[in-house]
């Protein structure tokens, strides 16, 4: 894949996607860690969050692991980004409105995972003080 990029967002960055999404134990990549301060309940929602990814993975949509999927289509003609930023609009726009409120905020988080990988491919990485 891409080179390692250090962006002071470890072990969150870029690089440890893929192990992330293909690890089945989440209490190994989150481990609870009492010197955090996890005032809002961040760490259970990352969770839930890389639980809902994996599994769009078993939807419809998706036809296994080295299956070309629509979004892989929509990339290739260069609207990853513009897809992945419309379907936030849309999912947020929507808003308890239709389904669940809790989808629709997974649905954005993950399209906003989505809009993340295709800005690494397309633009410099920004870094993030700490």
């Amino acid at each position: 894949m891409n080179e390692t990029i250090d962006d002071g967002m470890r072990p969150w960055g870029h690089s440890d996607y893929e192990f992330l999404i293909a690890n089945p134990n989440m209490n190994d990549i989150i481990p609870n860690s009492p010197a955090t301060p996890w005032k809002y309940n961040e760490e259970e929602i990352v969770k839930e969050l890389l639980e809902y990814i994996r599994g769009t993975y078993n939807q419809h949509y998706s036809a296994g692991d080295d299956k070309i999927q629509t979004l892989d289509l929509i990339e290739a003609c260069g609207d990853g980004e513009a897809f992945c930023r419309s379907n936030i609009l849309k999912y947020a726009s929507r808003y308890d409105k239709k389904g669940t409120a809790r989808r629709d905020i997974m649905k954005i988080l993950h399209y906003a995972v989505l809009l993340m990988n295709f800005n690494d491919k397309n633009a410099q990485r920004e870094t993030y003080n700490q």
